[in-house]
């Protein structure tokens, strides 16, 4: 039966991940935004009066993470902070919620930078008996959602199942120094984004109902490349908008990567798909996109198909921002409109999804183990790449297994 009880939620993160789910939060009518966590204060208090302003919640800021999660108002986290923090962070909320029933934890994709500490936290959760959410937002997206059950409803029940799923997510590189930094990240483009194209390729070719088990990876062709960021004078300039710490000409991570991965089906067929990241597109803005293809039918995606554009001409100027789109590159010219990203690219029903899951203690669509499978995917590419061959799923050795790029050997 449903419940009258709304969701406590905080936030570990105040960057632009969090202001994201912010936004996604303000379609969800059983979830207050009560907290929020971050090592710098000023961060940790603007993004909770964000909240107070959005209307999703009555945000504070909170001293620790301890503080935050032993408040009897709040109910479950959502971890949105950066990759290397992820162990420290994971270690103190479990710390803390000795002794209280946390009704559930919700992380952002990548689960972790390698296999080993992604089982380490899948281990600490499930010894501390907490639910979890994977929180990926493009499965949750309205057109891969929708485009997904019809297809598989009226091509494949006819004509037989999918056999083909491509997904990309390009754009000209993340805001914050960290992600271009292949220690503390994890790696480059594939670490940061192919953890959503692999899923999203393999959730198309899965049945609506059916376990993500059904469609198993069973080999995995990755290349990766630096195309853009570490020629001389893009190195240069990308050290001037980041800082001293980023620096392609000497330790540089991969702002291209490509994977196909074949699958095996529950029902006997071999399916594959292909899937694309890169921080070196120059267009409008970020591209999400995705096909399927079955015997007698197809899907396609693309958020700059946005349907709303408008004209700019050179008498119109301003100063840059990101109000027509995600890493907005532009601001005169034809430009394409996202009217409400956060629904657009799947936040908002992402976030009311695991809401309810945890409200009703059920099991959410993606747990820590599916973070946990995609890790597993994302360095098995590193490692065919390092390679130069397609491995079988999973590899030798994959979990001790760390990318040159974020040993910092990685030579382009």
């Amino acid at each position: 039966m449903p419940t009258s009880k709304r969701l406590g939620i905080g936030i570990v993160g105040s960057g632009f991940n969090a202001k994201f789910h912010l936004q996604g939060f303000v379609a969800v009518r059983d979830a207050d935004i009560l907290g929020v966590w971050s090592p710098n204060a000023k961060n940790a208090a603007e993004t909770a009066a964000l909240a107070r302003k959005l209307g999703v919640g009555a945000a504070k800021a909170f001293p620790t993470i301890t503080a935050m999660v032993q408040d009897p108002a709040i109910d479950a986290i959502w971890v949105c902070g950066p990759n290397y923090a992820r162990i420290e962070n994971f270690e103190e909320i479990v710390s803390a919620a000795k002794g209280k029933k946390l009704l559930g934890i919700a992380c952002e994709k990548p689960l972790a930078r390698n296999v080993a500490e992604a089982k380490k936290i899948a281990e600490l959760v499930k010894k501390a008996g907490i639910p979890t959410g994977y929180l990926e937002n493009q499965l949750f997206a309205p057109h891969v959602a929708t485009g997904r059950n019809l297809l598989w409803a009226r091509g494949a029940k006819i004509t037989g199942r999918p056999y083909l799923a491509r997904a990309a997510e390009e754009h000209s590189g993340p805001h914050m120094p960290w992600f271009w930094q292949g220690k503390l990240q994890g790696g480059g483009v594939l670490n940061d984004m192919m953890c959503h194209s692999a899923l999203v390729v393999q959730h198309l070719l899965t049945e609506p109902g059916k376990p993500s088990t059904s469609v198993r990876p069973v080999r995995v062709t990755g290349h990766i490349a630096s195309l853009k960021w570490s020629r001389p004078a893009y190195a240069k300039k990308l050290t001037a908008m980041m800082g001293p710490e980023v620096d392609y000409t000497k330790a540089p991570s991969e702002d291209f990567a490509s994977v196909m991965i074949e699958y095996a089906t529950d029902d006997g067929h071999r399916v594959f798909g292909e899937a694309t990241t890169s921080w070196s597109f120059v267009g409008a803005g970020l591209r999400l996109s995705a096909e399927l293809l079955g015997p007698e039918y197809s899907m396609s995606w693309n958020t700059l198909d946005s349907g709303l554009k408008l004209f700019f001409s050179r008498e119109v100027s301003g100063k840059a921002g990101e109000d027509l789109v995600e890493k907005q590159n532009a601001e005169m010219g034809l430009m394409p409109v996202v009217p409400s990203e956060a629904a657009a690219y799947g936040y908002e029903a992402e976030d009311r999804h695991f809401v309810r899951a945890f409200l009703d203690g059920t099991p959410g669509a993606l747990t820590f183990d599916d973070g946990l499978e995609v890790v597993k995917i994302l360095m098995t590419a590193y490692q065919s790449a390092e390679q130069g061959k397609t491995l079988d799923f999973p590899p030798p050795g994959i979990e001790t297994f760390l990318p040159a790029v974020a040993k910092g050997t990685w030579k382009p």
